[in-house]
């Protein structure tokens, strides 16, 4: 028997309360079905759609066979977000390398848009995913009136209220708060790590000459000085008793 969705609730009245759009580069370039008007158009819709589940999708990623029935107008974008979530390479690449809960996550940034509502949604949608699968969870959150409201059937999902009227930068993208793999696979696969493979530059000839100023001109001269010594005995600082002289107060006065 599968388990009923748990309740959960926003964790800030910010969820409550529709975004103050303002105009700016940072709002997002979503890809519709319904406003393509050409082929370069519907190219976009798909372009946007990989980006939005994959990140980025190599050519041996894609299904031409899904892009040639989205063309054709036998599915819609959301069934076209539906596959990719349910796709060899999704379940492959992203869903077999990682925990339920971090899989919930990313299911609801990537098809509602927006983070979690803390530990707790997290931890109701991995419980669909533990008794019903990915595809019942995929399933369930495209089919939520949320999704539906906010993107519909010919609407390609993106990060929604990364611009807020108050502040000068908008949220981070998804992209960076929740990398591809968590930290257990990432140690495995030896990333992130500095790979390169050009050839390193030398540097010219004149660079290595030494101008007015260098220390090293100088170092001659220090080691020729005498050595400064100090008579009678030393400083008169170093006999000193410091702690004689440190106030003192017993508690009894």
């Amino acid at each position: 028997m599968a388990l009923p969705l748990l309740k959960y609730a926003p964790t800030t009245q910010n969820a409550r309360v529709n975004p103050l759009r303002v105009g700016s580069d940072e709002d997002p370039k979503t890809g519709s079905l319904d406003q393509a008007m050409g082929y370069e158009d519907v190219n976009f819709v798909i372009e946007t759609a990989y980006r939005q589940i994959f990140f980025h999708a190599f050519k041996v990623d894609r299904d031409p066979y899904l892009q040639s029935q989205l063309r054709n107008g036998q599915l819609s974008v959301r069934d076209f977000i539906r596959a990719l979530c349910l796709s060899d390479t999704f379940t492959r690449s992203f869903y077999n390398l990682n925990s339920n809960y971090r899989v919930a996550r990313h299911l609801v940034e990537k098809l509602l848009g927006r983070p979690v509502y803390g530990k707790s949604e997290e931890i109701a949608w991995a419980a669909v995913i533990m008794s019903r699968g990915i595809k019942g969870a995929v399933d369930d959150i495209i089919n939520s009136q949320e999704y539906l409201d906010n993107f519909g059937y010919d609407k390609v999902p993106f990060q929604r209220n990364r611009v807020v009227g108050s502040r000068d930068l908008g949220e981070t993208p998804f992209n960076i708060t929740s990398p591809r793999y968590e930290a257990y696979y990432r140690s495995i696969k030896g990333f992130p790590q500095m790979v390169y493979t050009g050839v390193a530059k030398a540097l010219p000839e004149r660079a290595r000459q030494r101008r007015g100023g260098s220390p090293e001109d100088y170092l001659p001269w220090v080691r020729s000085m005498p050595a400064m010594r100090t008579r009678g005995g030393g400083s008169g600082n170093i006999g000193m008793d410091y702690m004689a002289k440190v106030p003192y107060r017993s508690i009894g006065k």
